[in-house]
């Protein structure tokens, strides 16, 4: 996204037109031609300021009002940005369009469902063009637009006929039961549920959607009377960190006997349910604009949905938007389960703005509240952590780990973390002891193997081991590319330079745009005799805009190459940073 920025910027001033600008904070829009509108449009879109691309676009469709481009554009922004009703009359006007149908029509689907017309909405939701993702999305919102017609049985017969891929499973499985239970099919409910995979690690790729699934399966159950087998299917989640304090709330009203609502009440909760699902699924990096479309159309149908607030501010978190993230936070409902953990989460994002103190107060008050989550101290810790504040780090971990009776398995990250605290100031007897424990707790957790291993490598003692557990942890994630630089730096700490080299040019194959891993792999060329490669590495590191100190290092070996022998210790891997 910068290399896009960059050249839209390029361009504005070869068409003398840097007097156009983008921020939100302009007052009214300045450029004087289709061209300057457009590319300051663009501009603003790369830049992740949806305000100023709105304005922009809009200025742009003044010059040239019938121009479909520029109308899907602004469409698709508007949708982006939440302002979902604006958007409408382009979804109108575009709903014929193959190549955008698939945004404008559902739009115009969703503006149905907040009519309770299931009858429009079920013939917006024929597309002339499907994607894979598309059939899913069309057919789950079908069904519940057929349960609006009051045709429950018609809307689970679609959707359990639904054939695609393997990851729709999940997806088919939680609506056919969620429009069974909610149209009073309980026997086709009772049979659609237990279809979910609840194998261990069955969730990993789609978890907040799996999670969803967990709770509407517990509710159903304990709105039966069936207590025992409501928490039994909630103990499935237990690998699920969030979940502990997620299901807090409902656990403990099934344990004492209440039935709890349906996690769904009618058609208008069943569709924005679809489009939540859909976007939790796809809320990962390199996805979210079309997070952020299907996140507000779910908003539009919920406005004050709870897990919706929640999944848009992860999505501002990864666009680095700590302030809008602040935002959804903020808004989420004071009686959600989901509440306390949009507390912490702000609080980290406070950090991120580097209001320390506000997130530190944020955060005891969160402690007070409630002493034994255990999240509240991770959270606070971490934010010491950031500022290499790590004996202070090790203070809160001590409080907490003085609160746990008995420590199981769920309190490793306590005691890796310490472990961590205690290794970056120095206190490595402390920290041994931590991170031994941590794997005691949660054996062969990769994180951890690969935290204790290298650090045994980068002291010079049981190296053999040590590696070993490194390896354990690559085997475990050879996706991984931190883990795996960590490898390969182990490897170079061992002078191992061509084994390091084929480790760390595989780290960088997973993580190209890490400005760390193409550092340490010119180091590793540097030292292999591969000079010329190590030189061009550090270039490339350096073009990454690393962090300042990082930058700093880098410039020296630039200038002055690195010295005949590796220094005895060399600094922390990327791949053994905690967290």
């Amino acid at each position: 996204m910068p290399d896009l920025r960059l050249k839209s910027l390029a361009v504005l001033a070869l068409a003398g037109l840097m007097a156009v600008t983008a921020s939100a904070d302009d007052g009214p829009v300045q450029a004087h031609s289709f061209s300057g509108a457009y590319l300051a449009a663009k501009t603003a879109e790369a830049d992740g300021d949806l305000e100023a691309a709105v304005r922009f676009y809009e200025r742009a469709l003044s010059f040239k009002p019938e121009d479909t481009g520029l109308r899907q554009s602004l469409m698709l922004t508007l949708l982006a940005k939440g302002d979902f009703d604006k958007a409408l009359p382009f979804a109108e006007n575009l709903k014929a369009v193959p190549e955008i149908e698939r945004f404008s029509r559902l739009a115009l689907a969703v503006d149905a469902f907040r009519k309770r017309d299931g009858e429009s909405a079920e013939n917006l939701l024929k597309l002339t063009l499907e994607s894979d993702l598309d059939v899913l999305i069309t057919r789950l919102m079908t069904g519940w637009a057929k349960f609006a017609e009051d045709d429950a049985a018609g809307g689970v017969a679609l959707v359990d006929s639904m054939e695609g891929p393997e990851w729709y499973d999940l997806f088919r499985n939680f609506h056919a039961a969620l429009i069974a239970e909610t149209g009073g099919l309980d026997e086709e409910a009772h049979a659609a549920l237990p279809k979910g995979d609840w194998r261990p690690g069955a969730g990993a790729a789609t978890p907040d959607v799996y999670l969803r699934a967990i709770e509407a399966h517990a509710r159903f159950l304990a709105g039966r009377g069936e207590k025992d087998e409501a928490l039994s299917v909630l103990d499935r989640a237990a690998d699920f960190p969030v979940a502990a304090l997620m299901f807090k709330a409902l656990r403990a009203d099934i344990a004492s006997g209440v039935k709890p609502s349906p996690l769904v009440a009618d058609a208008r909760a069943g569709a924005a349910e679809v489009l939540l699902d859909i976007g939790a699924a796809l809320n990962r990096d390199g996805g979210e604009g079309f997070v952020q479309i299907y996140l507000h159309m779910a908003r539009a149908l919920a406005p004050n949905g709870d897990a919706i607030l929640v999944q848009l501010a992860q999505a501002a978190e990864r666009n680095d938007e700590a302030e809008q993230a602040i935002d959804y936070y903020g808004k989420v409902p004071p009686a959600s389960p989901l509440k306390r953990i949009a507390e912490l989460q702000l609080a980290l994002n406070l950090a991120d703005l580097e209001k320390y103190d506000e997130a530190n107060g944020h955060l005891e008050r969160l402690i007070a509240a409630d002493p034994d989550d255990m999240r509240a101290y991770l959270s606070l810790g971490s934010v010491f952590a950031a500022k290499d504040d790590y004996r202070a780090a090790s203070a809160v971990y001590d409080r907490a780990i003085a609160r746990i009776a008995r420590p199981a398995r769920a309190d490793w990250n306590m005691f890796y973390q310490r472990g961590i605290a205690f290794e970056r100031i120095k206190e490595w007897p402390k920290a041994e002891a931590d991170l031994k424990k941590a794997l005691e707790l949660f054996p062969d957790q990769p994180q951890v193997l690969n935290y204790l291993g290298y650090s045994w490598i980068d002291q010079g003692i049981h190296l053999d081991d040590g590696l070993k557990l490194i390896q354990k942890a690559v085997d475990q994630r050879p996706d991984d590319g931190f883990i795996v630089d960590s490898l390969g730096w182990a490897y170079f700490k061992l002078g191992k330079f061509d084994d390091a080299a084929r480790e760390m040019e595989r780290a960088v194959s997973l993580k190209p745009e890490d400005p760390i891993l193409n550092d340490h792999l010119g180091d590793v060329y540097w030292y292999a005799g591969r000079k010329r490669e190590a030189v061009f590495q550090w270039n490339h590191a350096r073009d990454l805009k690393p962090e300042a100190d990082v930058l700093a290092t880098i410039e020296k070996k630039l200038k002055e190459g690195l010295p005949d022998q590796p220094v005895k210790k060399a600094e922390k891997p990327a791949g053994a940073n905690g967290g």
